[in-house]
Order: C-alpha cells, then sequence, then structure tokens
C-alpha cells in the first residue's frame, strides 16, 4: 500500500486490562502518532443488575444491596438510599445518628482519597510514594474495622439511623490516633505538590476550563479543580449543615489541581470529624420504622469522586418500585474524553485516573 492511500490515523485500546488501572474502563484512543485525535468509550463492559433487585429485596434489606454498588465510597451509597427512603416515610433520623453518618462518610473519604494518592504515584511510576500513601491508609482501615467490623463495606447505615455507636471514651481515643495520622498524611501530600517529578508530569496536563467543567457536568474534584465552588455537602444534610468547612477549589484545571484538590479534601475530612466527635449529642442512634414507603424521593450528597444522585420509588409494598443511581463517575466520563483530546499518549494513564474512575459505580 502506498503512503498516499495509507490510513492517516491509527486506533489504540485502552483497557479494560491496563497496568495503571484499577478499573476495567474500556476506551478506543484514536492517535495521530502519539496525539489523541479522539477517545470512543465503551460502557456496559460489567453488568450487575442491581438496581433491579429493588423488586426482589425488601426495602430494608436493599441498603447492603446500595452499599455495594462500590466498595470504595460504600458508606455514602448506603447513606444516599437509607436518606431518600427517610424522606419518602418521613422518618427523622435522631442527631447522634446524623453525627456518626458525618463520621463514617469522612473516614471513608479520607481513605478513598488516599488510595487515589497511592495508584496516581503508581501510575506515574513513584512506587515509593504508593507505598507510603496506603501504608498511611491502612491505619484510617484499622480505625474503620474498630467502628463498623468491617473494613471496606461498613454495614452500619440502615433506614431509621445507623446500626452500631461510638462510645465517648473510644471517640476521644480515635481523634487522638487521627492527629498522629495527619502528621503522616501531610509528610505524603507534601511530597504530591512539591516534588518536581510530579508536578512534571501533572503541571499543565489535561485542562479542564472552567466554562467546559459546567457545560459538560463535571463533579467533585474534577469540578473544584476548574474553579467552581461546588459540594453538595454545602446543603446540610445529616449534620454537615452544624459543622463549618470551606470548599476546596483550584483554578488551573489540570491533573496537579485536581490532585491538590483531593489532598485539601483529607486535611479537611480530618478537621469534619474532630468538629463532629466534640458536637456529637448523646442518645438513640436509630428509629423503628413502621409501615412501608409510598411515594417517590430524589437526593443528592457528595462522594469522595464527586455528586451522586439516588432516585427511589416505593409503591406502598416491602418492595420498591425503582432504584436509579448516577454516580460521579458517570458525569465525569464527558469532561475526561474532552481533556484527552489533543493530549499525548503517555498522559492518557495519569488523566484518567485524575478523575478517579469507578467503573463498578457507574456500571452496575
Amino acid at each position: 500500500m502506498s503512503t498516499e492511500t495509507a490510513p492517516k490515523y491509527s486506533v489504540i485500546p485502552f483497557g479494560p486490562q491496563h497496568p495503571v488501572l484499577p478499573e476495567p474502563i474500556h476506551l478506543d484512543l484514536v492517535m495521530d502518532d502519539e496525539k489523541v485525535v479522539d477517545v470512543i468509550p465503551s460502557i456496559g463492559y460489567i453488568h450487575r443488575g442491581l438496581e433491579l433487585l429493588v423488586e426482589k429485596r425488601e426495602f430494608p434489606e436493599m441498603v447492603y444491596i446500595a452499599e455495594r454498588i462500590c466498595g470504595i465510597c460504600s458508606f455514602i451509597h448506603g447513606l444516599g438510599y437509607s436518606q431518600a427512603v427517610e424522606e419518602i416515610m418521613k422518618i427523622d433520623v435522631p442527631p447522634r445518628a446524623k453525627f456518626l453518618r458525618v463520621i463514617w462518610s469522612e473516614l471513608s473519604r479520607i481513605h478513598s482519597h488516599l488510595l487515589w494518592l497511592g495508584l496516581a504515584a503508581d501510575a506515574f511510576g513513584f512506587e515509593n510514594l504508593f507505598m507510603q500513601s496506603w501504608r498511611t491508609r491502612e491505619l484510617i482501615l484499622d480505625i474503620i474495622e474498630e467502628t463498623t467490623g468491617g473494613r471496606v463495606i461498613f454495614g452500619t447505615c440502615k433506614v431509621g439511623g445507623v446500626r452500631k455507636d461510638i462510645e465517648a471514651d473510644a471517640l476521644s481515643r480515635i481523634i487522638g490516633v487521627l492527629d498522629g495520622i495527619e502528621k503522616d498524611v501531610r509528610s505524603v501530600c507534601g511530597v504530591f505538590l512539591k516534588d518536581s517529578s510530579v508536578k512534571h508530569r501533572f503541571c499543565g496536563v489535561g485542562v479542564l476550563s472552567k466554562e467546559d467543567a459546567i457545560s459538560l457536568g463535571a463533579v467533585g474534584p474534577m469540578l473544584r479543580a476548574s474553579g467552581v465552588e461546588y459540594d453538595m455537602r454545602k446543603t446540610g444534610y445529616s449534620a454537615y449543615g452544624e459543622l463549618s468547612f470551606d470548599i476546596p477549589v483550584e483554578t488551573d484545571g489540570d491533573c496537579y489541581a485536581r490532585c491538590a484538590v483531593r489532598t485539601r479534601e483529607i486535611y479537611q475530612s480530618f478537621d469534619l470529624i474532630r468538629q463532629a466527635a466534640a458536637k456529637i449529642p448523646a442518645g438513640e442512634i436509630s428509629v423503628k420504622v413502621l409501615g412501608a414507603p409510598d411515594g417517590e424521593s430524589f437526593m443528592r450528597l457528595e462522594q469522595p469522586r464527586g455528586e451522586v444522585v439516588y432516585y427511589v420509588k416505593g409503591n406502598g409494598t416491602k418492595y420498591l418500585s425503582r432504584f436509579r443511581v448516577r454516580t460521579p463517575t458517570f458525569a465525569n466520563i464527558p469532561p475526561m474524553l474532552h481533556v484527552l483530546r489533543g493530549q499525548e499518549l503517555a498522559d492518557v494513564p495519569n488523566i484518567v485516573l485524575t478523575i478517579d474512575p469507578c467503573i463498578s459505580c457507574t456500571e452496575r
């Protein structure tokens, strides 16, 4: 074949199995030499039918299914489902349960972001930083295991409150442990923000402008790294309305900015846990749930990866009619595809990882 008739572009499959991918995302990269011209995503590689299970599992049991939408952010999935059902049934959750929900949500956020930092370090070949990030994350998982019995799937959230309590002495001791963990976290995060090799791979790479972030529907750190101050925790669900915090925002919109937002959110989570521990009231941790949900609810929360949306519809029986979830990874795929176009092939793994993809969340 002559050079005149040879195709100009080549197509390179990226995933679902790739050395730097923690999740089986599948992209077809249309390449002009080493530059990405276009990206074609393949959604639907995994399907577990979790949303259909509402027709076969009673609504109190469905919280266990919701938690298994994603292992890393399982607690907030269970929380979102529980709050949606509670809104339909007009259930008033005890104040102590709301504060416990905040504490476990923020522990979940810390361990999710530390996991991401380790994966990001592994993607650009900084193995020592990867191990240090995950070593620190193990300390957070130890606290989660102590307070819930599980290390990834908590199993403590339920319709009407929470299943387990944290005694005052244990909570005080945990806060002391967290103070030591935060020192380790700041040391690890300092490398991400100051090391020249990290800046070389992240700065100016995968830039998403503020206008594009809004028009393409980006959420979470992907959105806030582009200068948009938006966080669903500011709506005050659970006990967030009684806590004081700012929304971490960066303006450069590149991979480095997304990394910086996540590191700042880790520090913020430590502070929120301390505030919640100081303000948590005494009292019951759950209320008795009577009857069945009859109506529909639309609930929005802030996952570590961004805004997650739950739609729940009940028909007055013990089985729900509908349960739908829009996860943050699903929302961040369009802006990710946008920033990939025009990038070098070597930067594709880093850009994909900076949306913190969770394909098990996206493909239920």
